[in-house]
């Protein structure tokens, strides 16, 4: 059963957070410290291929949007090793928050969507140094270090945007340079080896990353705070129940130069958000996972975020999901090969000026992972 369980935390991996809420692509990067094996080293990739459209909101003369979402590949790597009977160190690298999307569609002048031709990108990066002390036989504590790096540019087309608030619509491009900075982590875990229980709490601190706009302004953008926690236990032989509820602040997201202006009707031109996210979002998952033989597992996933009824960025187009996933393990003494595949029903959503629907998006990743 203590086998079956890191298989099991290695399939919940696999099946990435690709659509999870805000600019999420990662989760809680502490599950490695939980290895077995002594020494362990893993390698991830996750391929992400979005479907994400809509048409014009009543009274809106422009045309659908096309997809606006790009596929996209993320990378991730860990290292764990026992120091001790009692202290674990670890090492993760990963890239936890992105955005790509891109308006493929000829601008609203030309009869294309309202946002035709605009496009934003936001890539991370993050470093996390891990250490895990077993206080007792069932109880353990952990913690780390998080030195995460943000950039981003963007580049905006309507008939309601400028980067003059002085002037008549136009474009607005910005491209920020990575900032780094610093964050951490810390949680607590209570295990039952002997029926492969174990729950799991982590605390992960915000991040606030500064910028400035194409004036030279400052400006901050947050990648907030989030709690995870997790469960799994063993309910039959070679069968185990695992699943994990997640909250991040994203009302604490926003991406907000002091040069971008929206053009409001009996207003002018207002400094408003890029992208933000009207409420904190709660994230879900509940598995099955089963031992077929000594070198197979496999399991199944489904995870959900609540649709939150609320208006959404234009630059995102979802709200909330059902997602259906399936993973595969092989394992040998030495080594452990993980597939996974994932499907995600995108809750249909309203921005200002287009109503999105029918969206979707599928997952497929691998991870390999070598004890030593």
């Amino acid at each position: 059963m203590k086998k079956y369980l890191v298989i099991v935390s290695a399939l919940a991996m696999t099946a990435t957070t690709a659509s999870a809420g805000g600019i999420e692509r990662r989760g809680d990067p502490s599950v490695i410290l939980f290895e077995k094996s002594r020494n362990y080293v893993e390698f991830s990739v996750a391929h992400v291929d979005p479907s994400v459209s809509g048409e014009p909101l009543a009274g809106i003369p422009t045309g659908p949007t096309g997809n606006i979402q790009r596929s996209y590949r993320s990378f991730a790597g860990g290292f764990k090793t026992d120091v001790t009977d009692r202290l674990t160190l670890g090492l993760v690298i990963d890239e936890p928050v992105g955005v790509k999307v891109d308006y493929r569609t000829p601008p609203a002048s030309l009869g294309g969507a309202f946002f035709g031709t605009s496009n934003a990108e936001i890539s991370s990066i993050a470093i996390t140094a891990l250490a895990k002390y077993q206080t007792t036989d069932r109880f353990s504590v952990y913690g780390g270090l998080r030195y995460m790096g943000l950039d981003g540019n963007v580049l905006i087309l309507s008939p309601a945007t400028t980067g003059d608030p002085l002037g008549g619509p136009g474009p607005y491009s910005l491209d920020v340079d990575k900032d780094y900075q610093l964050g951490y982590l810390l949680g607590a875990a209570y295990e039952i080896p002997d029926i492969a229980l174990r729950v799991a709490l982590t605390y992960e601190s915000e991040t606030e990353h500064d910028f400035k706009d194409n004036t030279g302004a400052p400006f901050k953008v947050e990648i907030p705070r989030a709690v995870t926690l997790r469960a799994q236990t063993g309910i039959a032989a070679n069968t185990l129940l695992f699943g994990s509820i997640r909250w991040r602040e994203w009302t604490k997201f926003k991406i907000q130069p002091g040069d971008f202006f929206e053009l409001v009707p009996g207003f002018g031109a207002v400094n408003v958000p890029i992208a933000s996210e009207p409420k904190d979002i709660w994230t879900y998952e509940l598995g099955i996972g089963r031992k077929f033989s000594e070198n197979w597992s496999g399991a199944f996933i489904l995870g959900y975020e609540k649709d939150q009824d609320e208006q959404v960025g234009n630059l995102s187009g979802k709200d909330g999901y059902i997602s259906y996933g399936l993973a595969a393990t092989y394992e040998t003494d030495k080594i452990r090969i993980t597939t996974g595949i994932r499907y995600f029903d995108l809750g249909d959503a309203d921005s200002t000026v287009t109503a999105f629907s029918d969206n979707s998006a599928l997952a497929v990743a691998t991870m390999v992972g070598f004890k030593f």
